[in-house]
């Protein structure tokens, strides 16, 4: 891919200089989109675009637990995992990828059981230690499991989870992983997989997110495959939707009426 990146000799002798720009440049969003153009050509204006009214008709939801720090889910997001938790009785969830742990503090109420997987707490130093985990940890319902999630044994857990939430590692070759592994061991006929950051924004795809999901998933259920309007997230259901085509810029055709209350910890 790289021979077709035009790069000025000014930014090739920067990068001999220091290496991380050439991984900077491979990283490029461009780049994955040329190679989604090359491989998955159906999916080159992204995934199609289910209305989040259509998904969770009447949606409204409550949201106990937004910190608006920033570098994990939209309180949308939040939203949407948690309805979708809320569409199964008895709810059984599990994450990759636990961060401060705001999504599933947020379904723990609404789930009959919530799994969160993250990397060992010894495998973070310094203030990061100490914030994975932040709102989970203080709930007794919820399970913390932990390991790579390359090599966790998702075999081990013995259950199929009817909600999945991938929000851990966002490379490429980790997206896929998780995605193979999620599909062979945690998932039923009816489990809903959920990907964060399958967006940049709600109006643009990260195409190295879609290439680590389109050769994830199961062969032949490509067609399962949506991105939710107005967030991060792509899903994948059995359940059938109406759609259209993704617009960037995004023009608006609906609002959402919000309530913010402080909560001192």
């Amino acid at each position: 891919m790289l021979n077709k990146i035009k790069i000025p000799f000014k930014a090739l002798y920067e990068m001999a200089r220091n290496p991380k720009l050439f991984y900077r440049v491979v990283e490029d969003n461009s780049v994955w989109k040329k190679y989604i153009d090359n491989k998955h050509s159906k999916f080159s204006k992204g995934l199609p675009v289910v209305e989040i009214n259509d998904l969770i008709p009447d949606f409204k939801e409550t949201l106990d637990v937004v910190d608006f720090l920033g570098g994990g889910s939209t309180p949308l997001d939040l939203a949407i995992i948690k309805s979708l938790c809320r569409s199964f009785p008895n709810c059984k969830y599990f994450e990759i990828g636990t961060w401060r742990g705001q999504s599933v503090i947020n379904v723990a109420d609404v789930c009959s059981e919530s799994y969160t997987l993250n990397l060992p707490d010894d495998a973070f130093g310094g203030i990061y230690k100490s914030l994975f985990g932040f709102f989970s940890k203080k709930n007794p319902k919820i399970k913390h499991v932990y390991g790579d999630s390359k090599t966790f044994d998702y075999a081990g857990l013995k259950t199929k989870f009817d909600v999945i939430f991938i929000d851990a590692n966002h490379r490429y070759d980790f997206i896929k992983s998780d995605t193979e592994k999620v599909f062979k061991y945690l998932t039923h006929e009816n489990s809903i997989v959920i990907w964060h950051d399958y967006g940049k924004d709600p109006a643009t795809p990260v195409w190295e997110t879609l290439a680590g999901i389109l050769e994830g998933i199961p062969s032949g259920t490509e067609g399962n495959l949506y991105h939710v309007s107005n967030t991060l997230c792509a899903i994948h259901t059995n359940r059938k939707f109406p759609t259209s085509q993704l617009v960037s810029p995004a023009i608006p055709n609906k609002q959402f009426k919000v309530t913010i209350e402080y909560v001192k910890l």
